[in-house]
């Protein structure tokens, strides 16, 4: 019956943990990693949907080592041909103790059908601690055709337990230890050594041997060797190895160590090439001060004061038109208009002209304050991320400058706009130098032209009287000038105003614009790193 494999707590997080590393490494990840991860995760992801009541072991080893005379002694049965004149194995053969749902993890292992063998039930009298046991004969990993030696080390990495044959004339054989041994650090309690042929040496040779190995193996890496000297010819040893086996097989567990091993080997190698040290403390978003800091600079290469200044200045003068006392604005008609010396007349241009032409000068500055911003958020990084984070700030910098001046351009003020206060205000400095014209004519005709006046408003001959008319006079032209200072100080005050809601609307304007095009793509790359840490970290743990 075939079920799933029981997984120890950690498993399964850290799988998902190695899928997440695979979703957000490439482009960071060295490609040769990313390759093996995946071939992890793939493997994994298969073996642990196939049969978990059996365990795959295989007997790898170079031409001449015995493996195939040790598999058919494991066995009892002359499964796999050994060779006479040259002792090489061609093709994996499999021995299946307990043939109910190993199909499909043969498949898997792409045994081909006649190389499969299941014990019959009348041989496995005394041997079910060995059911669930799937025992494969590989190729010999030093062979000189390419197609066997592709094929062992194929098997070599889906076993879920490999044992080590080795041949006491080459037991320190290069092409052994150099390919895998010193690959199988971690991997202790899925690796087995076989020192075979024991009958060819003599007990103190066996001995020597023994010690000679397991220190070498120590030495590359493997702490806790599980070495057993075994004889094919004569069986010495080969009893010794079926209990090792069989502890494997009895646990149900060495799917999983198998790949908790590599798992270990896989996250030792990222770390190495990234390791998480200070990366988490690196924020996974902008924060406000950065955000600011990145729009108060863009405000500046776009000329945002600048513009403000502007509005306010050119405000100010048109009220001029408005609400002066018009006495003084009439003697300023003999003396230059100052707006039109400042070619103002056509306000909302002027200030369009000016937000055009300071994004277009400060482009450099725009990309200086982006550069800043990634900088400071980067310093910490790897040198792979960094590089990822600055183009991310980047990515859309061509696009900056013109969207600035497009977003500016439309909240030029309409300074052609005349506020309704400025008209009443208008309206009454008009009626007060009426008043003033007036009283200058009762007072020249009451004196020069008696008579001219009606009798209500004769001065009635008495000169007394005539302070009091020109008091009223004077009284009137004081009264338009202290309304023409006051409107003065309003149209200031609202000058300021206008210009506080109008860098308030630009700035709000650039904000959108850095928050759209400069921080979301970066924000995006500082989670991606942040999410990428965090399931390295997953993956140690």
């Amino acid at each position: 019956m075939t079920t799933v494999t029981p997984q120890r707590p950690g498993l399964a997080p850290r799988l998902t943990a190695l899928s997440k590393l695979v979703e957000l490494g490439p482009g960071r990840l060295d490609p040769k990693l990313m390759a093996e991860a995946e071939s992890l995760l793939l493997r994994a992801g298969d073996r642990l949907k196939l049969s978990s009541e059996h365990t795959v072991v295989a007997l790898a080893g170079g031409t001449g080592s015995g493996k195939s005379s040790l598999f058919n002694a494991v066995s009892g049965l002359e499964l796999s041909p050994t060779g006479v004149r040259r002792p090489t194995t061609a093709r994996t053969h499999a021995c299946v103790w307990g043939l109910e749902g190993a199909a499909p993890l043969l498949d898997w292992l792409q045994i081909q059908w006649r190389h499969r063998f299941a014990r019959a039930s009348a041989l496995d009298k005394g041997e079910g601690q060995l059911h669930g046991l799937i025992l494969l004969d590989l190729p010999d990993h030093d062979s000189i055709r390419a197609l066997n030696d592709n094929e062992a080390d194929r098997l070599i990495g889906l076993a879920d337990l490999v044992v080590w044959v080795l041949d006491p004339q080459k037991y320190a054989d290069a092409s052994t230890h150099r390919r895998y041994v010193t690959e199988l650090a971690g991997h202790e309690a899925v690796t087995v050594f076989a020192l075979n042929q024991a009958d060819r040496l003599s007990p103190e040779e066996l001995a020597e041997l023994v010690i000679d190995l397991n220190d070498l193996l120590r030495r590359e890496g493997v702490e806790h060797p599980t070495v057993v000297p075994t004889s094919a010819v004569t069986g010495r040893g080969v009893e010794s190895l079926k209990s090792v086996i069989a502890a494997a097989v009895s646990r149900r567990r060495a799917a999983i160590q198998k790949l908790e091993a590599d798992l270990r080997k896989l996250e030792q190698r990222m770390s190495a090439a990234m390791p998480v040290g200070e990366a988490l403390a690196v924020p996974s978003a902008v924060d406000e001060a950065r955000k600011m800091g990145l729009v108060d600079a863009l405000c500046d290469a776009v000329g945002v004061p600048a513009v403000g200044e502007a509005m306010e200045n050119i405000y100010v003068e048109r009220s001029n038109r408005w609400v002066g006392w018009p006495y003084p604005r009439w003697i300023d008609r003999l003396r230059p208009d100052p707006i039109r010396a400042l070619r103002l007349e056509d306000v909302s241009d002027e200030i369009k002209g000016i937000a055009t032409g300071t994004v277009s000068a400060q482009a450099a500055e725009v990309t200086n304050a982006v550069q800043a911003l990634a900088e400071g958020l980067s310093g910490a990084m790897d040198p792979v991320w960094r590089s990822a984070v600055h183009h991310a700030a980047r990515s859309q910098l061509g696009k900056v400058p013109s969207a600035l001046t497009k977003d500016l351009t439309e909240v030029a003020p309409q300074l052609d706009r005349v506020p309704g206060w400025w008209r009443l205000l208008k309206v009454w400095q008009y009626a007060l130098v009426a008043a003033f014209g007036f009283g200058l004519l009762w007072i020249t005709l009451g004196l020069l032209v008696p008579g001219a006046l009606p009798p209500a408003l004769e001065l009635m001959g008495d000169t007394a009287a005539l302070p009091w008319a020109a008091l009223m006079t004077v009284s009137v032209l004081g009264l338009g000038a202290l309304s023409g200072i006051a409107s003065r100080n309003f149209v200031e005050l609202g000058a300021s105003r206008e210009r506080e809601r109008l860098e308030r609307e630009m700035r709000r304007r650039v904000a959108g614009i850095a928050e759209t095009m400069v921080v979301e793509p970066v924000e995006r790359e500082l989670a991606r790193h942040h999410a990428f840490y965090t399931a390295l970290r997953s993956l140690s743990s």
